[in-house]
């Protein structure tokens, strides 16, 4: 198959896996994040971790936006559907991520509205057939998912159609980098860049990371050689004192990005002045929200929503592995009270959720005493 073949050719594997060993320093320790949860997945999925040589790190970072989306908007979003005629949809990672009050399924079980969809344009389609009733979509995610909420409300627009909204919860990944960078707890040599994301929004935003930080960042695809390539390329970079923007995943990642799905963007966001990322705590102009020209269509003026703050469960370590602090299996509750079938963190309930691929691939090899 065309891009995936290629991509996993063992003996082109065991060639960049020779060149990584060839470029390493054996007396130093290397950390390396990867920012994506895809990425986190691609590792163990495909065994990567245990090609690298011992003194290579891989710190898993925030991106999984179901991860870093705090209790208290899970119980905002929950909060619409309460109102009479309303129809709650959102994605299907979002619908068992707990709120104080249960999961969106459970609040479906219990009689409430809330349906799966696909994309945001299933949800306008429900609310063209459903004229009498409002449905809001639950939008959450990085770069990579925004365009598509945006491309809905310039259509809901056009179509004026007013029983649709948005609870608007996208975020962007730049703001994090640099608070997980200023963060006193992390120590990082180089970045693995996040592949979905920069398919929007491409390189450029990501040069601060080397001039400002002075850390290498290859941004990677999500095949085994395309994660050991942008490894390799990091050493190089390391071993020569450079510390620049790499571009590894070119077949898919233009350097100045989606221009359409960027314009897009700026006609129906605007940056929130702040917003708070579980585990990270609040970031500045983190986090998108509907523009004032598509008011008619923002859930938060449209429905009283609480906007209430919740402390996660104590127990549960989800900040500490969101900034690389501790791995999962360090997680007091990690496979035992906090498991697929029951997650308690986020972390474990999304698909890209770092607990969730430790525990499908990993938790076997990883004790729980092993240091971060």
């Amino acid at each position: 198959m065309k891009y995936v073949d290629e991509y996993r050719d063992p003996q082109l594997i065991r060639n960049v896996v020779r060149e990584i060993e060839r470029q390493i320093d054996p007396d130093r320790h290397y950390r390396i994040m990867e920012v994506c949860g895809g990425h986190t997945h691609a590792i163990y999925r495909h065994g990567l971790k245990d090609l690298l040589p011992d003194n290579i790190e891989l710190i898993h970072g925030p991106g999984c936006p179901v991860c870093v989306l705090p209790m208290g908007r899970v119980d905002d979003g929950l909060s619409i559907v309460e109102h009479p005629g309303t129809i709650l949809t959102a994605f299907g990672d979002m619908m068992r991520v707990p709120g104080t009050r249960g999961t969106p399924l459970e609040f479906k079980a219990r009689g409430s509205d809330v349906r799966m969809v696909y994309s945001p344009l299933d949800a306008l389609r429900i609310a063209q057939n459903e004229p009498d009733r409002h449905v809001c979509f639950f939008a959450i995610g990085f770069e990579t998912t925004a365009p598509s909420t945006a491309l809905t409300l310039l259509r809901a627009k056009e179509l004026g159609i007013t029983n649709f909204s948005v609870f608007c919860n996208h975020v962007t990944i730049v703001p994090a980098m640099r608070a997980i960078l200023d963060s006193p707890d992390m120590r990082l040599d180089a970045f693995i860049g996040p592949g979905h994301v920069s398919t929007v929004t491409g390189c450029r935003p990501y040069e601060f990371v080397s001039r400002d930080y002075g850390k290498p960042i290859v941004i990677s695809g999500f095949e085994p050689l395309d994660m050991l390539e942008s490894i390799a390329r990091i050493l190089v970079q390391l071993r020569e004192g450079r510390a620049e923007v790499e571009n590894q995943y070119r077949r898919i990642v233009p350097w100045d990005g989606n221009i359409p799905a960027l314009r897009a963007m700026a006609q129906t966001f605007e940056l929130r002045p702040y917003f708070e990322w579980r585990g990270l705590g609040f970031i500045s102009q983190s986090a998108l929200k509907l523009s004032d020209a598509f008011a008619a269509w923002d859930a938060e003026r449209i429905f009283d929503v609480p906007g209430v703050r919740v402390t996660d469960p104590k127990a549960a370590q989800c900040g500490e592995i969101l900034k690389g602090v501790l791995k999962p299996p360090q997680c007091k509750l990690f496979g035992k009270e906090c498991n697929p079938e029951h997650p308690i963190g986020a972390l474990m309930v999304s698909s890209e959720g770092a607990c969730a691929a430790y525990y499908r691939y990993a938790r076997i090899d990883e004790p729980a005493a092993a240091t971060a």
